[in-house]
């Protein structure tokens, strides 16, 4: 028996959570506003074991976000439910935080949309912030269909949603649809063609070009929806409808998306497979059949060998309609929604009868609330006296510079530059120095870095520069920054400097390189000091040949031991030498050999040496 938090206002919420170093899918602070729906899409499992409808009030979300944002310094906050447009409080909420985190930068990203549940005003808070495209799920392409699928919006709903994106600036609509579903019809196949032209032909005000993306999937029949009797088109089928539907879209504006229908099939046998296909799956694996999630590891073959060794007839779990009365493999299972709530609305979808959400209206009658411990729960939005404002704009005409003179040793040299600034733009955030942004569509901290230091590499005197909206003092930067910076980055020192001195490079820069096995060849280094000229060579990225004499960039290079090699390299604009580079090309040490080596980039001095050896 599925247990149902109740009171969910008082749910737990996980507002110090574990911050990567590197970049994962979805690297932002996430907000569940609310749980469940109740709009009651009869293809829709989530809408129908999730039940019922509660959601958190504005307050405590407000009091989430501020903490965890303090927490963890993520510039990205997303509000995340089954139907985040139906959240009650949705407006005041983006208000809310735009106002208080406007110094901050901080975006308001949102999932997919319901056409008609957004209103202009909400349009133009969502306007605000970073956005990319919008999303849009009409799911079939005829009202007929839709109604059926107890999906309650209009072509009205979804034409007027598209013209007020594309009329405040949106660029890109992506719009899901779905093929196979129960009674489609090739009308409604054609359905989808021409709603998708009818939308592309919307003008944006500035006639800036414009972008569809449609996604086309397979409809797959999920255990504890009202859609669960009815069977999965054939594999055929699906690579046909898909195959037209793509051939008919092929405007220069529209970009086809579609899931494998292989995949597909898959997901359907899964879906509403019972405990033989254990054996099948075991099989499976043996055979190969591993991270089918990626596109190019999917073997299908393979899958179809082990459909034929196990015996599994496929079609009799996915194509195969089943009766009402006929048990199947998760009945044993209560998510709290009735048997005969669902078959009612199997048998309403063929009457194309709709059924009301009950968020806000009567009961449905579907056996999850008691009304007790378990019923819907709606807020109404907050009172706007009782808001807290924030500042929208900075201190325009007060800007410092702080130069940061830092360090990366031992793991941290497997950072790589994007996945290094990220550790500091966390650390920025998270220790509250007040950090400038850059203007433009897409705002960014002021940071300056010096050239990226290559993988593998450390560094005992990095340096990068911010651009802070006040003066603040040296000791509480370099405090706050090395509080929150991974093991192996730390700040060493930190000074206000002018804007100029962000311009200022060394001339040369010095390594100190050992050898973990084997050593240097001392002739070799020999040979390299009486040549007159030493050529190096290597492709850039264009594969144009690139020809440097390292006479001109090797300054000083000398064995402090076998396996100890100190060298200082000149620094020139178009001309790029790495202590990797010198080690294969005079020393004749593989690739391979010359990655295992340790090299420090450092200042020639004693206090730094000091510090190499100690560390």
């Amino acid at each position: 028996k599925r247990t149902i938090r109740g009171n969910f206002e008082k749910s737990p919420f996980p507002d110090a959570p574990i911050v990567p170093f590197g970049r994962p899918v979805h690297d932002r602070l996430r907000l569940e506003v609310a749980r469940g729906c109740t709009r009651g899409c009869r293809f829709c499992q989530a809408g129908m074991i999730y039940r019922p409808v509660r959601e958190r009030s504005m307050e405590k979300l407000l009091s989430m976000a501020e903490k965890s944002l303090t927490a963890t310094g993520y510039e990205d906050i997303s509000l995340l439910s089954l139907s985040t447009g139906d959240y009650s409080c949705l407006s005041p909420l983006i208000q809310q935080l735009l106002t208080r985190y406007a110094k901050r930068h901080v975006a308001v990203s949102l999932p997919s949309f319901r056409a008609g549940t957004l209103g202009p005003e909400l349009m133009r808070l969502i306007q605000q912030v970073r956005k990319t495209g919008f999303t849009i799920a009409p799911e079939a392409g005829s009202q007929r269909l839709r109604d059926i699928i107890n999906k309650n919006i209009s072509d009205d709903d979804i034409f007027d949603t598209v013209q007020q994106v594309f009329g405040l600036g949106w660029t890109l609509i992506k719009l899901y649809f779905m093929v196979g579903l129960p009674f489609e019809t090739r009308e409604d196949l054609q359905g989808i063609v021409d709603m998708v032209k009818v939308l592309r032909k919307i003008k944006n005000p500035e006639r800036r070009r414009r972008k569809i993306n449609v996604s086309m999937t397979t409809f797959i029949p999920k255990p504890h929806v009202p859609f669960q009797w009815e069977g999965q088109i054939s594999l055929d089928e699906s690579r046909e409808k898909i195959s037209w539907l793509r051939h008919h879209l092929t405007a220069r504006d529209i970009h086809c998306k579609w899931q494998q229908p292989e995949v597909s099939l898959l997901e359907g046998l899964f879906s509403r497979g019972d405990r033989q296909l254990s054996r099948l799956l075991v099989l499976a694996h043996k055979k190969g059949c591993r991270f089918d999630g990626w596109s190019d590891k999917f073997n299908y073959p393979l899958w179809k060998d082990a459909f034929y060794d196990e015996g599994v007839d496929v079609n009799f779990y996915t194509t195969r309609p089943r009766e009402l009365g006929e048990p199947l493999p998760w009945d044993h299972i209560d998510i709290g929604v009735s048997k005969d709530f669902l078959q009612d609305e199997w048998l309403k979808a063929r009457q194309q009868e709709l059924t009301p959400d009950c968020r806000n209206g009567a009961c449905n009658d579907c056996g999850v609330c008691d009304f007790k411990r378990i019923q819907p729960e709606v807020y109404q939005p907050c009172d706007e006296a009782h808001l807290i404002n924030g500042e929208n704009t900075e201190a325009k005409n007060e800007a410092h510079v702080v130069e940061v003179s830092w360090s990366k040793t031992g793991q941290a040299r497997y950072f790589g530059h994007l996945e290094l600034m990220q550790s500091f733009f966390r650390a920025i955030f998270r220790a509250e120095i007040p950090i400038r942004f850059s203007e433009g569509f897409h705002p960014k901290p002021r940071i300056s870095f010096e050239d990226p230091l290559p993988l593998g590499i450390e560094s005992l005197d990095e340096k990068l520069w911010l651009t802070v909206s006040k003066r603040v003092e040296p000791g509480k930067v370099i405090n706050g920054l090395n509080k929150f910076l991974p093991h192996g980055l730390g700040v060493n020192d930190c000074r206000l400097v002018s804007p100029e001195s962000m311009t200022e490079k060394p001339a040369t820069v010095f390594y100190k390189v050992n050898l973990p096995a084997g050593f240097f060849d001392a002739d070799r280094l020999n040979g390299f000091h009486d040549a007159k000229e030493f050529i190096f060579s290597r492709k850039n990225r264009k594969g144009k040949l690139k020809i440097i004499d390292l006479k001109d960039m090797i300054t000083q290079m000398n064995l402090d031991a076998l396996n100890c090699l100190t060298m200082t390299i000149r620094l020139e604009s178009g001309k790029t030498v790495r202590p990797y580079d010198v080690m294969t090309c005079v020393f004749g040490l593989s690739e391979n050999e010359a990655r295992q080596a340790r090299v420090v980039k450092m200042v020639a001095g004693a206090a730094e040496i000091k510090m190499l050896e100690k560390s």
